[in-house]
């Protein structure tokens, strides 16, 4: 797996906890997910506030919002 995701979050965001858990199989197997955090950017806070965690893939900026499962980061991925 050689896609690049970046993850949209902050620092003690229980939601983006349970989101980099969905993602550690992808990890596994080499997906890249970069953790990105929101508050480094007023950019990124004013976009994502109200709806982190967010996953993003890097080469066409399609995102999934949260809740997401497994099968949603597959459909993301493929």
């Amino acid at each position: 797996m050689s896609a690049h995701c970046e993850l949209f979050g902050t620092l003690g965001c229980h939601l983006c906890e349970e989101a980099e858990q969905v993602l550690q199989p992808f990890v596994a197997q080499g997906l890249v997910v970069e953790l990105l955090d929101i508050i480094e950017s007023s950019e990124w806070l004013e976009r994502y506030s109200l709806t982190i965690p967010v996953l993003r893939r890097v080469d066409n900026g399609q995102e999934l919002n949260w809740p997401f499962d497994e099968n949603d980061v597959l459909r993301l991925l493929t």
